[in-house]
This record gives structure tokens, sequence and C-alpha cells, in this order.
């Protein structure tokens, strides 16, 4: 009989309850495009419709390993979200301006 997590959960040390639990963490800070999307429950078709494409373009922009800007933008605010660029250095970060408002850049 197959157990539930939370049984194999609650037979795991405290230190592999905190690893388990700081490796789910990291995946949410960090995912693919659909898994966001999916994350946020919400069907290619659904988001498709909010941006004016079809479904096929959404499964396309999703593979895609390089697109512009504005395009990822606009996925992310048919989702509901915004898209910030921070560039990161030894010494700290920065919150790249320009490209969060289309209008910023005239």
């Amino acid at each position: 009989m197959a157990k539930s997590f939370a049984e194999l959960e609650a037979r795991m040390t405290p230190e592999a309850q905190a690893g388990a639990q700081a490796l789910y963490q990291q995946h949410l800070k960090e995912m693919p495009l659909h898994e966001l999307r999916k994350a946020q429950e919400l069907s290619q078709e659904t988001l498709a419709k909010a941006l004016n494409i079809n479904q096929a373009a959404v499964s396309k922009m999703e593979r895609r390993t390089d697109m512009y800007i504005s395009t990822l933008r606009n996925y992310i605010r048919a989702m509901g979200g915004e898209l910030e660029i921070i560039a990161t250095f030894p010494d700290g970060q920065v919150k790249i301006e320009n490209f969060s408002d289309p209008e910023a850049v005239r």
C-alpha cells in the first residue's frame, strides 16, 4: 500500500525535513514559465485568451530560451504579476528600471 507524503515526512529527521523545506522554497523561487503558469493554476488556453493569442503560441513561448523582454513582461502580467529585472554583482544587486515600464525608455 502506498504511503502518504505526510507519513513519510513524519518519519524524516528534523534535518532532513529542513533540507526538504529549503529545496521546496528554492524551487518556488526558480521555475520555468510553464511551471509558473501551473503554479498560478492557469491553463495555456486561459493565458492565451488574456494575451489575445492562440494556445499553440503560449506553448511555443513557454519552450523558448530567448525572447523579448516585452513578451515576457506581457506573459507575466497576464498571470497577474509584474516583471522585475535584477542584475546581480559580487557586491550586491541592482534593479534595472527601464525595462519595467515601456514609457520609461522614451
